[in-house]
């Protein structure tokens, strides 16, 4: 290490960290915003450096597994790039959205240099680890960029030039990132914008065959500002179903419908179900014009900003476009939802779950696994139970609640064994609950309470889709989706080593999770209807109704039901008053007497259950939560994982709400105890 570098790097950061040369021009606009990430919301310290760090062989095999379809389609796409760039000493890698390197094409003799620097396949880049990175950076920032050696945050990475793509799936969510590093390279920045180019076109032409392999049944249109390569090599493409909605779409055709309709880039998701003539004068009848056997200077399409863009229409491949069954509805327009009846059941109006319903729904007919969220009886059996019934799965769902099955019970339930595994065991053995779930889904509710030897094995089962029950030799094949649930924060778990990370990324491909009652705008709404449900016609009184808005609801759904099941038995009319209510239900009105006087169709203000014992309160839920977050960290002399601690929540929910409150402005310090991860 050189100690002059050394030392003015870190100073160069620690300046910026103090605002001192904010702006300064010999930096990129990107490297300083990763830099002021890595101080502010990452909590990393420029006067540390940290070896590049490569993830266990199991951990690897999950994250390849989990990004399988884009590797076998982006190899190609990276052998042509690794070809151009032949004898340049370049190395190609493509990383997950976790920033782990899952593919990798480099010179093998120099394996063991590439390795060390983390040039290799299952290195972890992303940005709360490594620091400011092409990968990391490219994750959080979701553009295409280059940081050129002491570009770096972490002194160690100095000596790399890399530079960084997004890619895309056909939703608009950030799926990959391709790089292409140096371990050595010229002084100058400059001498790495043809790699910039390079590592951008590849990354959408990887968009592009990825969008057409998944849509086969729906009309293709091609997109570009020349005629001159539309059929060749088009700058955006995009998907509709036979009604003409949008189903998918690459980035670059993302931007070009957003600009259309004067729709924010961040808000991409939101044009998916829009139909092709909000963005432009064309609808779906119009696309056979624009079919290839007319000339490309002749297709031509005017987009609703004004802009003019040549087209190329693509017919589905298998009897006609399908009707869209996944893709978001148009917020704007009266059409039918797209969410299934199951899903729909679950919510009386409220916003914030309608939204997360329509995501349920385009994920029901996946085979991803899901992980639900949620405060104890908020519904997260009943929202996988929908998940299930709308997935078109042949087989059963099979529930499994890991904290209420014995520990020395669970792996044989889980399992199953064969005769005589056991001494007292079914004489004709036991069909576990995983094979019970075979090619249906298996719900494992607070999974966060299952063992860790059990986790392993259950990790095993869902990597090689297959089950060796107790007792067996030969494994059976299993064929099952899983969908998972925890009241408790699992990176939390992870951290403190009693949940396996492996098995996390396995299980939390895609998240959800369920608003507690607390925060529901639909409670009217669901007292009515679960009322109905216990007795037709049966009705609270207002001042009955004004309690039960009042309540806290810290048993959420169930408890509601509870409540209401209490007062259909104790009432005999058609109307139950506070009376028939339950003593916790009550109990809210007499500590918070002021409620009785509102009027009855205006809400009381909802009571939070009090502070667990060693529980700090949340300063979301304060005046100034500013302040409060900010005298909590310094409770903790800056120390994260214990602010987490005390709150109940993860790491990383405290992060984003340091940057979402702008305590770096407010010179909250890092700690050294807080470490680097």
């Amino acid at each position: 290490m050189n100690a002059r570098s050394y030392a003015s790097h870190v100073q160069e950061i620690e300046s910026f960290g103090l605002g001192l040369n904010r702006g300064a021009p010999a930096r990129d606009a990107a490297v300083l915003r990763s830099w002021q990430r890595c101080i502010e919301r990452h909590r990393l310290d420029p006067a540390a450096t940290c070896e590049a760090y490569i993830v266990p062989e199991g951990q690897l095999r999950v994250h390849r597994e989990e990004s399988e379809p884009l590797i076998r389609i982006a190899r190609s796409g990276l052998e042509r790039l690794y070809q151009q760039l032949a004898g340049l000493q370049y190395v190609l890698l493509l990383a997950d959205r976790h920033g782990i390197t899952v593919d990798f094409l480099g010179h093998e003799g120099d394996a063991d240099a590439l390795r060390r620097a983390g040039l290799y396949l299952g290195s972890d880049w992303r940005e709360d680890r490594a620091g400011t990175c092409a990968v990391g950076a490219c994750l959080e920032g979701g553009e295409a960029l280059i940081i050129h050696q002491s570009d770096h945050f972490d002194y160690t990475h100095t000596p790399l030039s890399c530079t960084a793509a997004p890619i895309y799936d056909h939703r608009g969510e950030l799926a990959a990132v391709l790089d292409l590093s140096l371990l050595r390279s010229p002084e100058s920045r400059s001498s790495q914008s043809l790699a910039l180019h390079l590592v951008t076109s590849t990354a959408r032409r990887i968009e592009l065959a990825h969008l057409m392999e998944r849509s086969r049944s729906d009309w293709v249109l091609r997109l570009s500002r020349s005629p001159d390569f539309l059929d060749v090599d088009p700058d955006a493409a995009l998907t509709l179903d036979g009604a003409g909605r949008v189903r998918g779409m690459t980035q670059a055709a993302a931007r070009i419908l957003a600009q259309a309709i004067g729709l924010p880039w961040a808000e991409r998701r939101d044009l998916l179900g829009l139909p092709l003539e909000r963005f432009f004068e064309l609808d779906v009848d119009g696309l056979p014009s624009l079919l290839r056997h007319r000339l490309a200077q002749d297709r031509i399409v005017r987009a609703r900003d004004g802009s003019i863009l040549f087209a190329h229409a693509i017919e589905p491949q298998r009897g006609g476009a399908t009707p869209v069954r996944d893709a978001a509805p148009a917020t704007s327009t009266a059409t039918a939802s797209p969410v299934p009846q199951a899903l729909r059941a679950l919510s009386a109006g409220d916003a914030r779950l309608d939204a997360l319903l329509h995501k349920a729904a385009r994920l029901a007919p996946q085979r991803l696994p899901v992980m639900i969220q949620g405060e104890t009886g908020a519904g997260k059996e009943y929202l996988a139970r929908a998940l299930h019934a709308a997935s078109g799965r042949p087989g059963p769902f099979v529930a499994i609640n890991c904290a209420a099955i014995p520990e020395t019970l669970l792996e044989s339930e889980l399992f199953g064994y064969l005769p005589g595994t056991y001494t007292g065991g079914a004489s004709r053995g036991k069909t576990g609950l995983v094979e019970a779930a075979h090619r249906g889904t298996l719900f494992l509710d607070e999974i966060g309470d299952m063992p860790l030897h059990l986790q392993a094995k259950l990790l095993r089962v869902l990597s090689e889709s297959e089950i060796t029950p107790l007792g067996a030799r030969q494994p059976k094949p299993l064929d099952l989706r899983v969908i998972s649930a925890s009241h408790r924060p699992l990176a939390v778990l992870v951290d403190q080593g009693l949940f396996r990370q492996d098995l996390l990324f396995r299980l939390n491909a895609a998240q959800l999770s369920l608003p507690p009652l607390r925060l529901r705008q639909d409670l009217d709404a669901l007292i009515d209807r679960l009322a109905e449900a216990q007795r037709a016609g049966l009705r609270p009184t207002p001042e009955a109704r004004a309690l039960l808005r009042a309540h806290g609801w810290p048993g959420n759904l169930r408890e509601l039901h509870n409540a209401l099941c209490h007062a259909a038995a104790l009432s005999e009319g058609p109307c139950f008053g506070p009376e028939h209510l339950p003593e916790t239900v009550l109990a809210t009105a007499a500590e918070e007497p002021q409620t009785r006087a509102l009027p009855p169709r205006l809400p009381a203000p909802p009571q939070e259950p009090p502070p667990q014992v060693g529980k700090a309160a949340d300063p979301v839920e304060t005046a100034d939560p500013a302040m409060a977050l900010e005298q909590l960290l310094q409770r903790c002399q800056g120390n994260v994982s214990e602010a987490a601690r005390l709150l109940g929540v993860s790491r990383s929910t405290i992060h984003r709400r340091i940057q979402r409150l702008a305590l770096g402005e407010r010179r909250v310090r890092w700690s050294s105890a807080d470490g680097r991860g």
